[in-house]
């Protein structure tokens, strides 16, 4: 039986973690989907955007019934406290589209789940509307396929984007499936040299943000292990 069920939007989030974990291919509803499975925990990148997350946390609940959902992956920041590489555990998430949220046992501060990407004006409103500390673009998404099935739920982002990073436009080169077309961006970029440098510092941010990600999962995961043993030992 899986314990901890891990929903990235993609891969590269969480590919130091999962990189030795063995990788399974299974459909649900139609749709393909890649597991990455590991003792009693499973990880699955189901795509960017709320759709997508939804869909990928049903067929993970579906096929694994984990005991714990969590939402992972990158964050912006809305607050200049959050840099590039801060962990960040909300202790409410937010759905920007309908105001609806969720409460979460043991987190802190606010992350904002928006169905598009957003630059730094838009961040200063998200900021200013709903008292965010970050922004996603899946978390409210996990969380309503975790609440519709009874299934203990926790996010844990990684800032890869700060309050005052002006995110390119990505939306066009994303796919219906969530996918994004990492060919059709590269040559999108290669044409234009004025957005080099800021695509060379959010890709050592991307990578900055998915170390310390993978760094706080394996700590989470280990110490969910250990509270198993002790249980266990504890019921003898």
């Amino acid at each position: 039986m899986y314990k901890v069920a891990l929903v990235a939007a993609m891969e590269r989030e969480v590919r130091p973690l999962v990189k030795h974990w063995r990788a399974i291919d299974k459909d649900h509803s139609g749709r393909h989907f890649r597991f990455f499975e590991h003792e009693d925990v499973v990880a699955v990148a189901g795509g960017i955007g709320p759709e997508a997350a939804r869909r990928a946390a049903e067929a993970v609940i579906v096929l694994y019934s984990p005991q714990t959902l969590f939402s992972v992956g990158y964050a912006g920041g809305l607050s200049s406290e959050l840099k590039v590489g801060d962990v960040f555990r909300p202790a409410r998430v937010i759905d920007a589209a309908d105001c609806s949220s969720v409460l979460i046992a043991g987190g802190e501060g606010v992350l904002v789940s928006s169905a598009t990407v957003v630059g730094a004006s838009q961040k200063a409103k998200l900021r200013e509307a709903f008292q965010a500390h970050a922004v996603d673009m899946e978390a409210a998404a996990v969380a309503r396929a975790a609440q519709a099935r009874g299934v203990e739920f926790f996010v844990v982002k990684a800032v890869s984007d700060e309050f005052d990073f002006e995110l390119p436009s990505t939306e066009r080169f994303v796919d219906a499936d969530g996918h994004f077309r990492e060919a059709g961006f590269a040559l999108f970029v290669a044409i234009r040299p004025w957005l080099w440098p800021r695509m060379m510092r959010l890709a050592r941010n991307g990578n900055c943000a998915t170390r310390a990600l993978c760094d706080e999962l394996r700590r989470i995961v280990g110490e969910r292990r250990s509270s198993k043993v002790l249980n266990a030992v504890d019921r003898q």
